[in-house]
Order: C-alpha cells, then sequence, then structure tokens
C-alpha cells in the first residue's frame, strides 16, 4: 500500500442480529463458506492491500475468535512488530465492557496513540466481498477526505438497523440517513470505513467532552455539512449477513460459480489452515451440486448444500438445502431440507427435519436428535 495505514476490525458489533450463531461466538467467528470465518473477509482485505497491523476490538465470547486466528501467521501476520493486536472491550477509566461503537473507539485511542501509520481503515464483521482497500485510501487521499464510507447499491435492505447516503456528483456526501424509509434503489453503507488516524483520534475525544454516545446518529449523521465526508461506491459481490435467513440465502449462493469465483479465483480469502484427510465417498454415495469440506465421510445423500470439515451422512441419509457445520454426524436414514447444524451435532437415526428459505430449521451448538 502507497500509504501507510492500519487496520481496526469490530468483531463483536452485530453479535445480536444472528444470536443463534452468535451465543457461544463472535460475529467474526461465525463459520461460513465450509472453511472461512467471516473475519477472514475483512482480514485478508486488508492483509492483500499492505496491511501489516491490525487491531481486533473484542467484547465477549472470543475464545473460538482467538483459537481461528492464533498468532496470525495463515494471513502472515504473525510479526514482532504489529500483526494481530487483540483490543479488550474495556478502555483505561473503566472495567465495565463499551455499550455502543463510539465507546469502543474511545477505548482503543491508546491503541490508536501508538500507532505510527496515517490512516485507519475501520470494518465490521457482518459483510462477505473481496474489497481493494488500497483504492479506498487512494480514493480518499485524492479528495482530501475526513472520512470515506464505503456503500454499495441496492434495491432493497433488510437489516434491523442500516445507513443510507446520499452522495453528489464528486461523492461528496450530502446526507447520512439512519434507518430511512425506502423506496428504489438506495446506497446502503457496508461497514467499511477510511479517516486519518490522528483526525479519529481528534473526532473521538472531542465526541466524548461533548457527551454523544452514538458515531452514526451523533457524529456521522450530523457532520456532513463540517466534515469532508466522501463515499466510494463497491460495485462487487456484497453479502450482508444480518439475520439466520441472510447467512442462509448468502450461504446458498456459494452453490453458484460466478459467486465463488469473485469471491475465491485468486485464492486471497484466507483463513486458518488445517491438516485435514481428503473427504472419503463410500459406495453408493451421491453428491451433487454442493460444497464439500476436508475430512467428510459420505455414505448417503447430498444436494445443493453445504458441509464443512469432518461431517459423517450416513447410509440412506438425504441432505439437501442445508449448511451442516464441522463435526456434525447424520445417521442412516435421516432427510434434511433447509436445515443448518452449528458444529458437533449429532441427528440420530430416521429423524426428519425441514424449514424453508425464509425460516431455515436451526440445530444450536452440540445437540443431539
Amino acid at each position: 500500500m502507497a500509504y501507510s495505514t492500519v487496520g481496526v476490525i469490530f468483531s463483536n458489533v452485530h453479535d445480536e442480529n444472528i444470536p443463534e450463531l452468535s451465543r457461544h461466538r463472535t460475529m467474526a467467528s461465525i463459520p461460513f463458506g465450509g472453511r472461512y470465518r467471516l473475519i477472514d473477509f475483512p482480514l485478508s482485505n486488508m492483509v492483500n492491500s499492505g496491511i501489516t497491523t491490525v487491531g481486533i476490538v473484542t467484547k465477549n465470547n472470543y475464545q473460538s475468535l482467538i483459537d481461528h486466528l492464533g498468532s496470525g501467521k495463515d494471513w502472515d501476520l504473525a510479526r514482532k512488530d504489529g500483526g494481530i493486536i487483540l483490543l479488550p472491550p474495556y478502555s483505561d477509566e473503566t472495567d465495565a465492557p463499551y455499550t455502543s461503537r463510539l465507546e469502543a473507539l474511545k477505548g482503543i485511542t491508546g491503541f490508536l496513540n501508538h500507532r505510527k501509520e496515517d490512516y485507519v481503515v475501520i470494518s465490521d464483521c457482518d459483510g462477505v466481498a473481496r474489497i481493494d482497500i488500497a483504492d479506498i485510501v487512494r480514493s480518499h487521499v485524492a479528495n482530501q477526505a475526513d472520512i470515506t464510507m464505503v456503500y454499495t447499491q441496492t434495491d432493497e435492505v433488510e437489516s434491523s438497523y442500516y445507513i443510507t447516503l446520499d452522495p453528489d456528483e464528486t461523492g461528496r456526501i450530502q446526507g447520512v440517513q439512519i434507518n430511512p424509509k425506502l423506496s428504489g434503489k438506495a446506497n446502503m453503507y457496508i461497514n467499511v470505513m477510511v479517516l486519518n488516524r490522528e483526525f479519529l483520534i481528534d473526532l473521538i475525544g472531542n465526541a466524548v467532552t461533548r457527551g454523544l454516545t452514538s458515531f452514526g446518529k451523533d457524529i456521522l449523521a450530523k457532520s456532513t455539512d463540517t466534515l469532508r465526508i466522501y463515499g466510494y461506491k463497491f460495485d462487487g459481490y456484497y453479502a450482508g449477513i444480518d439475520s439466520l435467513e441472510n447467512y442462509f440465502r448468502h450461504s446458498m449462493e456459494l452453490l453458484k460459480k460466478d459467486v465463488r469465483s469473485e469471491l475465491f479465483a485468486n485464492r486471497d480469502i484466507y483463513t486458518k489452515v488445517r491438516d485435514s484427510a481428503p473427504s472419503k465417498y463410500i459406495d453408493g454415495a451421491v453428491v451433487k451440486d454442493s460444497l464439500i469440506s476436508d475430512g467428510c465421510l459420505i455414505e448417503g445423500t447430498v444436494e445443493n448444500s453445504i458441509l464443512f470439515r469432518g461431517v459423517k451422512v450416513g447410509k440412506g441419509s438425504v441432505v439437501k438445502n442445508s449448511i451442516i457445520m464441522q463435526d456434525t454426524v447424520i445417521e442412516s436414514g435421516v432427510e434434511l431440507n433447509c436445515v443448518i447444524t452449528d458444529k458437533n451435532v449429532v441427528i440420530r437415526d430416521r429423524r426428519h427435519l425441514s424449514g424453508c428459505e425464509e425460516l431455515p430449521y436451526f440445530v444450536s451448538k452440540g445437540r443431539m436428535i
């Protein structure tokens, strides 16, 4: 990256959107696509743009996130200076975890003050996309912007909390709306922004002294006249993971070749490497239009589904339109349709479970049915 930039990733901000999957983990460590976690996408985007220091803002349930990230070597971030730095949920002044993004940013001002980079990229973990962060920073510098917000144009927004932007012909944002009523296309902010590091530190300090509580409502929405806020339009594939329904829908989109090609063609979305044996298909097994990870054992039928590592599908079982997470055991004669199982689930012989695309049937971690 031509410009020195440090990354900040919020791992917990959107946990409440998918309580089913974030009950035992952060939003950042929700499994996706057979072998990835959601944090792999923003983290890989930063690494691919030359960022070598990334602060991960944590809050709770982050043991699985720590296990996944390890030393950072799988992202080439195992470094003596920089690399992955876990930032605790507490500020220097209180023992209480943060309750808003603004409080969290105040809590990491020590980290920001100790860095020397000129720019900060802030990203959440609720979006799946391959984004050129370096190009966003170049646009930010060219516009002499205070803040650059990345957005995508969409016909509908399904999230319970969202921000839309009104850019003029130069890209400068004239309005920031929180949860507006929509009709037609909207420019939806995808929770990625670039700021000057020293400007961000001053912005946080000023907000705290004024008693502000919301970064979106009190700062972004009320500062378009006084700050140079610019938009950066992202035209590639973007999946917003803001509900269990959308998690299911966007996961199923990975079965489309064009979506997989855009996200993974250059193999530059990195994740924790596991040395698993190849999957084994017993005589009589049938697999169609599915993603099968390493270490699976398949004796039955799998159609239009995603199987994570170590899944076992018993003889005579039929798995359709489903997402089966790591080390799940499906015994003989089982029928599944539109089902999501979390890790380490056991589904006993001859069980029939079915949901629908709008309401997939979810089985929680470690459960036996």
